[in-house]
């Protein structure tokens, strides 16, 4: 397909066939839009060291929508993205899923202030970004056991992603952690914290992304019980004393 600015998505379009994704040429647009801020914004601060095109669609974008094979639809669900960067897998999800309940959130703020700027030119109502420390969010009452499901891609071990993603999951909910092919030792390595967070392992999807032969996980934990209060512990304290 050519669109714009002459980009051909058929690879793209290839890769959303395969993850089971029928999008409207407006949100293939709004895909190529973020591409495009992306590369110019990439240019000024280190956003990405992935800037090829075909690389960027389906190392950033399709790889962040590859939560559709874990769960198909987000309609519905409000949805919190940890430790987003410039935006992964928050505003591809929020393309895919117009009008998606979903809070992007970072400890950097110019790489915020890209991703405000994204939302804005996309026009990605319901999608904000927040600047913090999960460490100091988790206790505020608006944020704490407030998300459906939580998301984070890239960001640290599982131990510590699950000290900082479950307290901000209700009971009932699912914490989704996108992770590379060699994963086992990760999850048990982990099996302390996400007990200690209330959680329990839900499913581990294990799949190729699409159009490469590089292997990927989804870890899914599912919110049991509630967190104790203590967690997450002070700012830096999960990351240099992981629950392990």
């Amino acid at each position: 397909m050519e669109t714009l600015n002459g980009y051909n998505t058929d690879k793209f379009e290839q890769g959303l066939q395969a993850l089971g994704l029928s999008l409207e040429n407006e949100q293939v647009e709004q895909f190529l839009l973020y591409y495009k801020m992306l590369s110019e914004w990439n240019e000024r601060m280190n956003l990405t060291a992935i800037t090829d095109f075909d690389e960027v669609l389906s190392k950033h974008f399709l790889d962040s929508l590859c939560l559709v094979q874990a769960i198909p639809n987000l309609k519905g669900q409000k949805v919190l993205d940890m430790g987003t960067g410039a935006g992964f897998p928050g505003i591809p999800l929020a393309i895919a899923f117009p009008g998606l309940d979903l809070v992007m959130v970072d400890s950097v703020n110019k790489k915020l202030d890209f991703v405000r700027a994204v939302v804005e030119k996309l026009g990605l109502s319901g999608a904000v970004a927040v600047h913090g420390r999960a460490e100091d969010l988790a206790h505020e009452k608006n944020y704490r056991k407030n998300f459906d499901l939580c998301v984070s891609r890239a960001v640290a071990d599982l131990a510590i992603l699950a000290e900082y993603c479950l307290p901000f999951v209700k009971n009932g909910g699912m914490f989704v952690a996108y992770k590379s092919a060699e994963v086992d030792a990760e999850c048990e390595r982990a099996e302390k914290a996400v007990t200690l967070m209330g959680g329990e392992p839900d499913q581990v999807l294990k799949y190729t992304l699409p159009g490469t032969d590089a292997g990927r996980s989804l870890v899914c934990i599912k919110k049991k019980r509630a967190t104790p209060r203590v967690y997450p512990r002070k700012a830096g304290k999960p990351a240099s004393d992981p629950l392990i």
